[in-house]
């Protein structure tokens, strides 16, 4: 099966890298667009928590 990555509208240009992610049944994918081969695999539960942290702040003040 294919994945069907997806590229934020926010990317200033449609072959410039950024971060892509796509749905494989349970799972999220996530990569960067220069390094396809490197996939990171988490629950969407997961990633709404990580999302979450990163509006909240949480990240913020890490040296």
């Amino acid at each position: 099966m294919d994945v069907e990555w997806r590229k934020s509208s926010f990317s200033e240009q449609p072959d410039g890298n950024c971060l892509e992610v796509a749905a494989e049944g349970d799972v999220i994918l996530v990569r960067e667009s220069d390094e396809p081969n490197i996939v990171l695999r988490t629950t969407p539960e997961k990633l709404r928590a990580f999302l979450a942290g990163v509006k909240a702040g949480e990240f913020d003040h890490l040296t």
